[in-house]
């Protein structure tokens, strides 16, 4: 099955369902051994182990060679969190067909300015895209089959719930395949508000990381389709990094930190090195060695 039809079921789905963040084609292996059926590429994650702000620093160029990694190493669909989609309409659909040709199932993109900053950073300080012209992004990036997510920032930004509303029906029927509605509240209120008088339009998907103690069945209660567990791998490596870091520092020695960490034996596992050793048994002819001199006859 296509990845994109994979992604267009999990949205689809009449029961809720979950993907977890990755950011480079390792952890990408992980969340698919796991079990999760999906993939969040997050642009906060992935500009962070790139080292720069998530603030469209890296270029979209530089996102997409991550990417690819990501969809070679793995067999579940990727939704990419494509910030505003890097420019405008034309950069969107471009961004798509790259996408597309890298097998990338999907790709969520927010109604904001460009460049990005992050929803979570002076939230209501950040201007919002012109209606109009952000349907107009959604449209020419769906004259493909591609799965595209469109995320409303209307309370991130303080605008309230009926610019959310009015937001999100705008963009479903420019032809968007499901709405991310943000939020930045502990508590799930205005998620709740909204679901109350979205009702069965589109798809909605949610990514709870500020309300993370609402307990998932709640969001089975509201109707959500599809919860987006958004960066919590990288957030645990930054941790296991830096106290392995200091441990070693401070040890100047391995000693405490070996019985504790990744043996070598499952990294190679996690980069198929078994698959490699089988196929050098069919592709790679062991080459003979030349006879000892002095052995051979005169």
């Amino acid at each position: 099955m296509k990845k994109t039809t994979q992604l267009r079921n999990i949205i689809s789905s009449n029961k809720l369902e979950k993907i977890m963040e990755s950011h480079n084609a390792l952890s990408a292996k992980i969340v698919e051994k796991v079990g999760f059926k999906g993939i969040w590429a997050s642009g906060l994650s992935i500009s962070a182990s790139l080292g720069v702000r998530d603030n469209n620093e890296a270029s979209w160029t530089q996102v997409l060679d991550v990417l690819e990694f990501m969809s070679d190493a793995t067999s579940i669909p990727i939704l990419l969190d494509g910030d505003t989609g890097y420019g405008n309409f034309n950069n969107a659909r471009r961004l798509v067909k790259k996408l597309e040709q890298r097998q990338i199932a999907g790709v969520c993109i927010e109604d904001k300015i460009f460049p990005k900053t992050n929803s979570f950073i002076r939230g209501e300080t950040q201007p919002l895209a012109d209606i109009d012209e952000f349907c107009g992004k959604i449209k020419a990036m769906k004259d493909s089959q591609f799965v595209v997510v469109s995320r409303v920032e209307a309370f991130i930004a303080g605008w309230g719930l009926n610019e959310a509303l009015k937001r999100a029906e705008a963009y479903r029927q420019a032809g968007t395949d499901a709405i991310l509605i943000h939020s930045k509240r502990t508590d799930s209120l205005e998620i709740e508000s909204f679901m109350k008088e979205w009702g069965n339009r589109l798809p909605v998907v949610i990514v709870p990381t500020k309300y993370y103690s609402v307990p998932t069945e709640r969001f089975r209660e509201m109707g959500i389709s599809l919860v987006i567990w958004a960066n919590h791998n990288l957030r645990a490596s930054i941790r296991a990094m830096e106290e392995t870091s200091r441990q070693i520092y401070s040890d100047e020695s391995l000693i405490n930190v070996e019985p504790y960490i990744t043996p070598l034996e499952h990294v190679f596992r996690l980069q198929d090195e078994e698959e490699l050793a089988k196929a050098e048994q069919i592709y790679l002819k062991s080459h003979q060695s030349s006879p000892p001199r002095g052995t051979q006859n005169d």
